[in-house]
Order: structure tokens, then C-alpha cells, then sequence
């Protein structure tokens, strides 16, 4: 399977906080889309510096990664981060990766979506047994 790509906005979740008590206007929710790699075999979202300067996300702790080659590296993890795709939206944290390295949808964002990477078509879609709205397993 090739690697599957697919436009997510990002929003800045405390921004959206301030809008919601009218202490910012809606206008002032920063926000982007960002063409991302849809990673099935990362846990987590992972944007890069220049995102998280645009967003101006806090960074909420430091985390620890395994990366794909074995090594263990030390990064920041910033959020809240609302992500949408398509009918979907969710709210998760993020590991912010040096410099303008390419951007990871991980499988928690992913799985709290109910979207998936159709294998076929090589794209991201919506959950087709639950189109309108995202299901999730409680057990």
C-alpha cells in the first residue's frame, strides 16, 4: 500500500474556548489545513515547528517517542488541538517534530473519528458503516 494523504484543518482548541466566552472574536480562532500523512501505525498526531508557531499551541508538557528506526526522542507535546476531517471533528494533543517535517494523523485521532485508510483507493474516508456520525467501541 502507498502512503495516503489527506487535508485536515487544525484549530487552535483554546482559541476556541475564548470565542465560546466572547472574549475573542471567531475571527481570531486560529486555524489551518494541513495536507497530512494518514498513519495508521503512529499512535499519536504529530505536527512540526512552523505549524505549531502558526497555531501558537502551548506546550502542555515533554514527551518521550519511539521512532520507526528504534531510536527514543524527546519532544514537546502542545494542544489542545480540535481536528477535522470531512463530517468529523475530535480533540487531541500533538508531538511537535523539528522544522517543517512532514505532518502525522496518527491512529488515536484516526480511531476517535471512525475514519480509515481504504486500501484500494489509497485514501482517507469516513467510516462507510457509519456515515453521518462517528461510532466508537465502549468495551
Amino acid at each position: 500500500m502507498g502512503l495516503v494523504y489527506a487535508d485536515i484543518t487544525l484549530i487552535n482548541g483554546e482559541d476556541k474556548i475564548l470565542a465560546k466566552r466572547h472574549i475573542i472574536g471567531e475571527e481570531e480562532v486560529k486555524q489551518m489545513t494541513v495536507n497530512m500523512l494518514a498513519d495508521s501505525g503512529a499512535y499519536m498526531m504529530a505536527i512540526n515547528e512552523n505549524i505549531q508557531e502558526q497555531l501558537q499551541l502551548p506546550v502542555i508538557e515533554k514527551r518521550k517517542a519511539q521512532m520507526a528506526n528504534g531510536s527514543i526522542e524527546e519532544y514537546d507535546l502542545v494542544g489542545p488541538i480540535e481536528v477535522r476531517f470531512k463530517n468529523r471533528r475530535c480533540v487531541v494533543d500533538a508531538m511537535v517534530l523539528p522544522g517543517d517535517n512532514e505532518p502525522l494523523l496518527g491512529a488515536i485521532p484516526m480511531e476517535d473519528m471512525d475514519i480509515l485508510i481504504h486500501p484500494l483507493r489509497q485514501e482517507l474516508i469516513v467510516n462507510p458503516e457509519h456515515p453521518y456520525f462517528a461510532q466508537m467501541k465502549m468495551k
